[in-house]
């Protein structure tokens, strides 16, 4: 796994945003989703965060995602929805 991000945590979700430049992103269902993308008509769901400490893109396999109850979930698991 190559990024921890403490989705509990204002300073570690600041630093990434979605690939329009937004840090008010969610995970949901194996992909990302950007509310303010959505209420400006930009696509809101992608696969990848841009680190802004790095410049780089990851990709949403790459990133572990943790709460303060551990290992973030999708809903419907790594398979989808069934």
């Amino acid at each position: 796994m190559g990024f921890r991000i403490n989705l509990d945590e204002k300073l570690d979700r600041w630093r990434w945003t979605c690939p329009n430049g937004h840090r008010n992103w969610e995970p949901t269902n194996n992909h990302f989703w950007c509310q303010a993308c959505a209420r400006a008509d930009l696509e809101a769901v992608f696969q990848e965060l841009h680190d802004t400490r790095t410049g780089e893109t990851h990709e949403r396999d790459e990133l572990e995602l943790v709460t303060e109850w551990g290992p973030y979930h999708d809903v419907y698991g790594e398979e989808g929805a069934p």
